[in-house]
């Protein structure tokens, strides 16, 4: 019987420790396809940057002592996946895995994540798609720290790898699957299922710079108020009570509410008693 296939990239880089902690997790569960950014890719959502050449490099990344075929190309996340499920694979893969990035992706914020970015591809090719991230130091989130601990990581990405693999079709409306980790979380903390909080988790600070054309790039920091968030949301679950927080997404960005509704709402204020129509 033929094994599952399964893409498996990341943002931060084709060398990155979080990419290891995936392939260790994803090892037995089926074939791995191994695509990757060249460097780091952090922040870049769903792009897809015309710059791109077009060149994928093939490399063997070792693991464990086994050696695994792999590519990199200095393109986004998404490209990865796009490029990897179709100029890469013979096959459609049965799941695309990005991860496991340093850094949580909550909230609002989840809209910049590359880690993200590269499960919507995924999902909008329609591969069922898990993007897993695990709480890190701030300063690693752009550089690979090496004293992170992946255990926990490692298995929430495997167990919900191996559902996704043997389990019913997810709903029509769900395309990724991301799971947020708290750097203290175990095989035996709690998950909860989330909804993705209307709050942003990363809040962007001013640079305070002299002058427009001054180089100064902003910082950013984590800002929760646990009496605003929403008690079913990711941040909630993440930040206040400390659990695994597993967040179905869509790439439909449509709103959902009752079109009936709002569409009224917009003629009578665009169409005024008495405006000529």
């Amino acid at each position: 019987m033929e094994q599952p296939l399964i893409l498996v990239t990341n943002d931060d880089g084709i060398h990155s420790p979080g990419l290891h902690a995936a392939i260790e997790a994803l090892a037995d569960l089926g074939e791995l396809l191994i695509i990757a950014p060249t460097r780091q890719q952090t922040g870049m959502s769903r792009s897809l940057p015309p710059t791109f050449d077009g060149r994928i490099y093939p490399l063997k990344l070792e693991h464990n002592g086994r050696l695994y075929h792999a590519y990199h190309l200095d393109g986004s996340p998404a490209q990865c996946v796009l490029y990897g499920v179709l100029d890469c694979a013979g096959r459609t893969p049965s799941l695309v895995v990005s991860g496991v990035n340093y850094g949580e992706n909550l909230g609002n914020s989840t809209m910049v994540s590359g880690t993200v970015g590269a499960a919507l591809q995924g999902g909008d090719m329609g591969i069922p798609s898990l993007a897993v991230s695990l709480e890190t130091k701030k300063e690693y989130h752009y550089n690979h720290g090496q004293d992170v601990d992946w255990r926990g990581a490692r298995h929430w990405l495997r167990t919900f790898a191996r559902l996704a693999l043997t389990a019913t079709p997810w709903p029509e409306d769900v395309s990724v699957l991301k799971i947020d980790i708290p750097a203290t979380a175990t095989a035996e903390t709690p998950w909860r299922l989330t909804r993705q909080s209307r709050f942003p988790y990363y809040i962007s600070l001013p640079t305070h710079r002299n002058r427009p054309e001054e180089p100064s790039v902003m910082d950013y920091e984590v800002q929760v108020d646990a009496s605003q968030v929403e008690p079913d949301s990711d941040i909630y679950a993440f930040a206040v009570d400390r659990v695994v927080s597993v967040t179905p997404l869509s790439v439909n960005l449509t709103a959902r509410i009752v079109f009936s509704d709002f569409e009224k709402q917009l003629r009578q204020r665009t169409n005024p008693a008495g405006a000529p129509r």
